[in-house]
């Protein structure tokens, strides 16, 4: 899965490590545009979930600026149409950046209704160096092995080690993938999705993007408004903050989140034996976090590893209950099997991993500026810390090879755009990964767009997770181009979900759907 792209001499890198660059404003003459772009040729890939998936790939420039130069290729997924009404292709994204979207196309033909998945060819692919593309980044496998260093610095000693990880993976990253990494980003990646749909033969493109996608969509629909048919963006992004702002708003977010989890919990004390009052609850998660820094379990569930295994509760109130038992297992009974297994299942890396937070680190890095004093991170986080413990300085780590990032970075693309048709819109109210905020800025930046909410919903990716009422949205627009039109922040508004019910319970289980689909758009997106 790993392929080592060609290295430049240290001294260009270095170099590129000096310098912000403005992308090319919209409009700005690309040679790609007149690129050859070759018919891709699909053959069966078909899984028993899905059995219709056809595979193909297509090359696109490294630089889209030099068309003449090397190539990379992209993977590409789709399910054909069947009906003989066609609206042509309807590209798909997880976010990420670094997520694969291959089998969400399966997945997003399956999950809308039969006769409007039946008119699009929906396409998936995986973006330059994610999967299945080649050359596919891995900058340092094995970064994120168990058992790490105790996210939260309270000595010198542990603020040296965790830098001296994020110095390592930044280090690795230039020497093995040099000529890469100065290509990877959103605006290279949109470019790219406009070749994509040049090989399929297409006038204009559809597009559903999840999360990040939401930015990869807003940007592809900065460069190529003419291009533009149909854009779903679920989850948004607010691209006023991409991307160090973007990650301190999280903190706050994904911290409220946990407490909610932590109520829950709470009142469902008859089955976790925990207390019904939410600040003990969470006093006990706290002391247990600090009982497996001491002495993590199995080897492998240190402070850090606790984190990751409950930030998915964040995005997904599905998880709590497996989460919850867990919790209750260690706490009450310091029975560790369960929470072992949790990790495993939300946390534990594999070579997709390593890939995914790989491209996620370098396409982040190249996108914005960030800070290059450490000082500056130490005071913000330390700052969030104060009033959102759970996953401050996790998060801070996580994105911290930024600051010693071996290329430049570019300045963020300004994404209003008056130039749109109708663009549909989908935001959460307290959803931790991308803040409502994001949704209603982006409302207001694309004219002409319609803003669906969720109210009291705090799940990251709504649509096609079981929520009939957003869906019928979804599928108006996506069958005729429908949109509602309302007043005030939001034209729609959906009620959410109930909150799950222990595993125990014998109410109805958690959306099958709904966890289908946070499986595919995975975390820290």
């Amino acid at each position: 899965m790993r392929k080592r792209a060609a290295v430049l001499c240290g001294a260009a890198v270095v170099l590129a490590g000096s310098l912000t660059a403005a992308p090319a404003e919209a409009g700005a003459p690309r040679a790609t545009e007149t690129f050859h772009v070759a018919e891709p040729a699909w053959e069966k890939c078909g899984t028993d979930e899905y059995p219709t998936l056809q595979c193909a790939s297509v090359e696109v420039p490294l630089d889209h600026a030099e068309p003449a130069g090397r190539r990379i290729t992209l993977a590409l997924s789709r399910v054909p149409h069947t009906a003989q009404e066609y609206q042509g292709p309807l590209l798909v994204n997880p976010g990420g950046p670094g997520g694969s979207g291959l089998t969400l196309a399966g997945f997003v033909a399956a999950a809308l209704p039969g006769q409007v998945a039946a008119q699009y060819d929906v396409v998936g692919f995986d973006p330059r160096g994610v999967g299945a593309s080649e050359p596919a980044l891995d900058c340092r496998p094995g970064h994120f092995d168990p058992v790490r260093p105790d996210p939260v610095p309270v000595s010198p000693e542990a603020e040296r080690a965790n830098l001296a990880r994020v110095r390592s993976f930044a280090a690795a990253c230039g020497r093995e993938h040099a000529e890469l990494l100065p290509h990877l980003d959103t605006d290279s990646t949109a470019r790219d999705m406009d070749v994509i749909r040049r090989a399929l033969g297409a006038r204009k493109l559809n597009y559903l993007g999840y999360s990040y996608g939401t930015y990869l969509g807003a940007v592809y629909a900065k460069l190529f408004p003419q291009r533009v048919r149909r854009m779903v963006l679920d989850s948004v992004v607010d691209p006023t903050g991409v991307w160090y702002d973007a990650n301190l708003n999280q903190d706050h977010a994904f911290d409220d989140r946990h407490r909610a989890f932590l109520a829950w919990v709470a009142r469902h004390d008859s089955a976790y034996g925990l207390g019904t009052d939410p600040e003990k609850v969470e006093a006990a998660w706290y002391a247990m976090r600090a009982a497996l820094k001491e002495d993590p379990a199995g080897g492998r569930v240190g402070a850090a590893e606790l984190e990751d295994t409950y930030l998915p509760g964040g995005y997904y109130n599905g998880y709590w209950p497996h989460l919850a038992e867990a919790f209750s297992a260690y706490a009450n009974e310091r029975d560790a099997g369960p929470l072992i297994e949790a990790y495993e299942n939300f946390a534990a890396g594999d070579a997709a991993a390593d890939n995914g937070y790989s491209v996620y680190t370098a396409v982040q890095c190249r996108d914005a500026p960030w800070p290059r004093d450490w000082r500056q991170w130490r005071k913000d986080t330390w700052e969030a810390h104060g009033r959102a413990p759970f996953m401050a300085w996790n998060n801070a780590w996580y994105n911290a090879p930024c600051a010693f990032w071996p290329t430049g970075s570019l300045r963020p693309r300004r994404v209003r755009n008056d130039k749109l048709p109708p663009v549909l819109l989908f935001q959460a109210t307290h959803d931790a990964a991308t803040p409502y905020q994001g949704g209603v800025t982006v409302h207001r930046l694309l004219a002409r767009s319609s803003l669906v909410v969720e109210s009291g919903g705090g799940n990251h990716g709504v649509t096609l997770s079981g929520n009939a009422c957003l869906d019928r949205h979804l599928t108006a627009y996506l069958a005729d181009g429908t949109v509602p039109r309302g007043g005030g922040g939001a034209d729609a508004v959906c009620a959410a979900l109930p909150d799950p019910e222990p595993l125990t319970s014998k109410a109805a289980p958690t959306s099958a759907r709904g966890s289908t689909l946070h499986g595919l758009l995975g975390f820290r997106r």
